[in-house]
């Protein structure tokens, strides 16, 4: 049962991201967009740990940081992937 919360929370999150982030023409497709989701959780956890002081520990994080760390991860994407109009 934890792993399909995971995985719907995952989806969730991983969608509002890309609301909130355009995609600029890529298509992560649902696995990908659930992946994204999961990761930012994972992601958001570490960076308020650091911000903590608890260190540099991935965990889970709540909505909101699950939803700041996979912008963190679309927008570190978007730096580094060159956009596939321009070709």
């Amino acid at each position: 049962m934890v792993l399909v919360s995971w995985l719907i929370t995952g989806l969730i999150v991983g969608a509002i991201a890309r609301l909130l982030v355009p995609s600029g023409g890529r298509h992560l497709g649902c696995i990908g967009t659930t992946g994204l989701g999961i990761l930012g959780s994972l992601v958001g956890g570490a960076v308020f740990n650091v911000l903590a002081g608890d260190g540099a520990r991935f965990r889970a994080s709540g909505l909101i940081g699950s939803i700041i760390g996979a912008v963190l991860i679309l927008v570190v994407a978007r730096l580094f992937r060159p956009d596939p109009a321009r070709r």
